[in-house]
Formats: C-alpha cells, sequence, structure tokens
C-alpha cells in the first residue's frame, strides 16, 4: 500500500536531518516534512539535506501543520498516512508496527501507545495525570479506552485521511482527533511502542500552560463528540 510519513517540523533543527537518515535506513516510506514557519535553521536544513517538504506560509501549530500532510496525502492518493514528531521521540524501527493492523484491514485509525507494555520514556508525572484524564473523558462519551490519547505516533488510512483533511483541531490535537474518529464510526486500535525522550526542539505545553491545556483540550474532546462527517 501507498504509505507516506509526515513530519510536522517547528524549530526542529536539531533533530530533523538524524531523524531523516535514521527513518531511510528503517523504511521504505515516501517522507513529507511539513515546515511550520520555523523560526532557527530547520529550513535550511531541510533544503541542504535534500529532504522533501512543505513550506507554510503562516504559522498554523501542530494541528494545521499535521492537517496540511493529511490534506498532501489525500491530494496524492496514498493509502496510509504516519505521523511521526519531528523531535526524534518517535522510533522508525517501529513504524511496520503501527501500519500493519491497517494493511491487514483490521483498523482504520492505529495508535502507539507507551502505556500498553510501559517501556520506554513514560512522559512526566504531570503529563501523565492529563492523558489519564483523558483517556477517562474519551471513555465516558465513547465507551473506548485509548490508554494513550496524546500519543502522535500514528497511522491513518484513507477514510481517516479524508476526515482529518476536513476536520482538524489546531491546537493540541490527538485528543480530539481521537474522539472525532470514534464518533464517526471509525475502527480505532492501540498497539504497543517504545518512546524515546526528546531528542531536541521544545514542547509545544510550556510551564505555565498546564491547566490551559487541560481545559482547552476537554472542550475540544466534548465538541468533538458531537461531529458528524457528511
Amino acid at each position: 500500500m501507498k504509505t507516506i510519513l509526515l513530519i510536522p517540523c517547528y524549530n526542529e533543527q536539531e533533530t530533523i536531518a538524524s531523524l531523516y537518515e535514521e527513518i531511510r535506513e528503517k523504511t521504505p516510506y515516501d517522507v513529507i516534512v511539513i515546515n511550520d514557519c520555523s523560526t532557527d535553521s530547520s529550513r535550511d536544513v531541510l533544503r541542504e539535506k535534500g529532504i522533501p517538504y512543505l513550506d507554510l506560509p503562516l504559522n498554523l501549530g501542530i494541528g494545521g501543520a499535521v492537517q496540511a500532510g493529511y490534506r498532501y496525502a489525500v491530494y496524492y492518493g496514498y493509502d496510509i498516512a504516519v505521523q511521526v514528531d519531528g523531535d526524534g521521540q518517535h522510533d522508525p524501527g517501529q513504524i511496520g508496527t503501527i501500519v500493519a493492523p491497517i494493511e491487514k484491514n483490521e483498523a482504520d485509525l492505529v495508535i502507539g501507545s507507551r502505556f500498553i507494555e510501559k517501556t520506554g520514556f513514560q512522559s512526566s508525572a504531570m503529563r501523565r495525570v492529563g492523558i489519564n484524564f483523558f483517556k477517562f473523558l474519551i471513555y465516558c462519551l465513547s465507551g473506548k479506552r485509548i490508554t494513550d490519547a496524546t500519543s502522535g505516533f500514528r497511522a491513518a488510512n484513507i477514510k481517516t485521511m479524508q476526515l482529518f483533511d476536513r476536520y482538524y483541531a489546531m491546537d493540541y490535537p490527538e485528543p480530539e482527533s481521537n474522539m472525532l474518529a470514534l464518533k464517526n464510526n471509525l475502527r480505532v486500535k492501540e498497539v504497543p511502542v517504545t518512546m524515546r525522550q526528546r531528542q531536541g526542539g521544545e514542547s509545544s505545553i510550556k510551564a505555565l500552560q498546564p491547566l490551559y491545556y487541560m481545559l482547552k483540550v476537554s472542550l475540544g474532546i466534548l465538541i468533538s463528540s458531537t461531529i458528524r462527517a457528511k
């Protein structure tokens, strides 16, 4: 199946080249980096290394960058799109594990979860509080358990790509898009992965934002639970 890796990139000059090299060593898939108006040298690195990329004219945030990737994948007729963070947290060697359930027609959206086997980097204590809360909220609204609701290591088939091409949250989009997929009767499956610590760059959730993050994502999950794609 025709597969592409979507890598959102905002100020990832420290990691993007080595990540691309690792992907080329470990996978046969196409790659597109979505440069979200980086203010560091990320764009120069992409050009110098010959890495395929989209250069967004405005900073859209993580959700807008990923949605641009989904739009690209739909437009060019890909069967599967895989999200991979540009900070080095996601091991390209595990992409095959995430893609396999879609290739076998067992799922429409596959989420790589660090909490099934609880190996590798488990995130900070504060993040785990938020993840557990979102897990509880999604379960209450959908009846489905997602252990790693904020994981950005995911694979989508064409049905899911078309949904995300039309509806996608701009900030902190993973929990909301998981709910959107569930409420539109897509088959969502988790597989165990081992994540690494961030290799560079900066998290989009700053030190003083946890409460804002929790409230905004919770509201987004509630809204996503009401959206039915036509």
